[in-house]
């Protein structure tokens, strides 16, 4: 016993000070939040957005220690000297003339921006070797980002954080239409959040419901934010959003009644431990408490207004940090439900929407068609329109059209790169002026080009997919995407080699193993036999006697 007792004491010593020290407060945190946003046309879509703040100069100080930002990326922006970078994996396409603007919308695949800072010498090979990382993280195909679908915009992109320049030099932009999006690019998406998938809303991030939808899109930004209101310094900003639209007539067999179970198959049962703040809003513009035909359970117990592209929206707001909200049984299924079944109404056209087209015939000439419309009864817009296009699609720009009423709507601002084969594709930015209550039709004829038979896809006869403008307007910030095209190139006949090749080892084969046997065979002269069987038992038995055969 008194050998045992100086161990003790010596422990006791060891672990005295830290109790009585004072521990230092945590210099990042996380919010998430959900929104629930019943659509014009009974669809239901469903906005997670989970964001981290860093109070930390992660360029100018040595981090070795990471609580809630993830190391993984905190390094990339470290190595690579970045100012902003934007990823989005997106898998089906936003349609905005009947679900209305998106809070955040992408196209189809993978899109990637990066703003690198001013101290980047060669911007070039820091891009691709950060396409390289980015395709280790999450899974992806973003090795493929090479200088033919890299484009450097010189209008259409601002920086979303602190910015004290905006050289566009510093900018890249790619696209891969062709990219699919699936659970191995969700996974490592998910790991990257604080929680992960254990606790929070982070736990209705289901695999197979999430990819069950008509629209599923995932992004990262991150962006350099102000650490207080002079901007005296700089904290970092991780914002991951995901995006999906649940068909009303698949999980709500035809009804536009909808709840958290029946959407992710799964209820909230607490909020995650590492967030200072959790919630849900879920839009009840136009729900009046009166309105007998609706029910929304549980009641919410406050509201939130506030201005959302342009237009005002009410929220009901759910705190799962409130003790109240979740009940005994630790369990919060939001649910809406109609009484009645409402009156089917024409979904509400939005003021902006695009749409895309190829025209022509054949498989030498084509023409691009981009319809642009304004249905505001009374209001211009300017639109800023970006357009790249893949090097095989050869566009004469002497051809480029802009018709607005019937009249020709000559842009304000046009800057053109041409494409160089093999090197670089093709880069058009314009601002036009949009009339009130018009459709601006731009046009541009193009000439296919015919490649080598060794860059043809592995499934040449689908198509090449030809990437989206973006359209951006003023007075608030919308960014539209149009549909990718697919553009048919004079493709071979695949199969013709396969044939000859076929044919040529068969008569190669033939020949050459009657050639190799007529001149490596050995031919030799049998002489015919005497006698038969009764001989050649007469000469056993002489030989068994020791008799000399006959």
């Amino acid at each position: 016993m008194a050998a045992a007792l100086p161990l003790v004491l010596f422990v006791l010593l060891l672990l005295g000070p830290v109790g009585r020290g004072h521990a230092e407060p945590p210099r990042d945190s996380l919010r998430e939040e959900l929104v629930i946003t019943p659509l014009p046309s009974g669809d239901v879509a469903a906005t997670f957005q989970f964001r981290t703040r860093w109070d930390s100069e992660l360029q100018r100080e040595e981090v070795s220690h990471y609580r809630l930002f993830p190391k993984a990326l905190g390094q990339l922006i470290s190595k690579y000297s970045l100012r902003e970078l934007h990823l989005s994996f997106t898998q089906g396409f936003w349609r905005t003339r009947y679900w209305g603007p998106p809070f955040l919308q992408a196209p189809s695949g993978a899109e990637l921006w990066v703003w690198f800072q001013d101290t980047v010498t060669d911007v070039d090979k820091s891009w691709k070797e950060l396409s390289n990382v980015l395709s280790g993280i999450f899974c992806a195909s973003l090795n493929f980002i090479d200088s033919t679908n890299t484009v450097t915009p010189t209008a259409s992109f601002k920086p979303l954080g602190l910015a004290n320049g905006t050289d566009h030099n510093f900018l890249r932009y790619a696209v891969l239409p062709r990219e699919v999006v699936c659970t191995e690019n969700l996974t490592p998406w998910k790991k990257l959040l604080p929680c992960s998938s254990k606790a929070g809303l982070s736990v209705l991030l289901k695999a197979d419901r999430l990819f069950h939808t008509s629209y599923h899109s995932q992004a990262v930004h991150i962006r350099p934010v102000c650490r207080n209101a002079r901007c005296t310094s700089v904290s970092w900003e991780l914002r991951q959003t995901l995006s999906v639209v649940f068909d009303a007539f698949v999980t709500g067999q035809g009804k536009k009644d909808w709840s958290l179970f029946r959407m992710f198959s799964r209820t909230l049962t607490e909020p995650c431990p590492l967030a200072s703040e959790s919630r849900v809003y879920v839009d009840i513009t136009g729900y009046n408490q009166d309105n007998e035909t609706l029910e929304v359970t549980p009641p919410p117990t406050t509201t939130y207004q506030d201005v959302i592209l342009g237009a005002r929206k009410t929220y009901a707001v759910y705190d799962l940090l409130d003790t109240a909200v979740i009940n005994n049984s630790r369990n919060l299924n939001l649910q809406l439900k109609w009484k009645s079944p409402p009156e089917s109404e024409a979904p509400p056209v939005p003021f902006l929407h695009a749409q895309r087209y190829v025209s022509g015939y054949g498989l030498q000439n084509g023409k691009l068609n981009t319809l642009l419309y304004n249905t505001h009864p009374h209001r211009a817009f300017p639109v800023l329109l970006l357009d790249t296009v893949p090097w095989h699609l050869r566009l004469y720009v002497h051809t480029l059209t802009i018709t607005s009423k019937g009249k020709d709507n000559k842009p304000s601002y046009v800057h053109y790169q041409p494409a160089q084969d093999r090197l670089q594709p093709h880069l058009l930015e314009m601002l036009i002026q949009l009339p009130a209550n018009s459709a601006t039709k731009v046009s541009i004829q193009f000439e296919r080009a015919l490649l080598k038979w060794t860059e043809y896809t592995p499934d040449p006869n689908h198509g090449f997919y030809v990437r989206y403008p973006v359209s951006d307007s003023s007075s608030y910030f919308v960014r539209l995407y149009t549909e990718p095209l697919l553009v048919n190139l004079p493709t071979p006949d695949f199969s013709m080699p396969y044939n000859v090749i076929c044919l040529t080892c068969t008569v190669v084969a033939v020949c050459y193993g009657s050639f190799y046997n007529l001149l490596t065979r050995t031919f030799h002269i049998e002489e015919p036999s005497t006698g038969g069987l009764a001989k050649r038992l007469a000469n056993l038995i002489r030989r068994a006697r020791g008799v000399p055969p006959l």
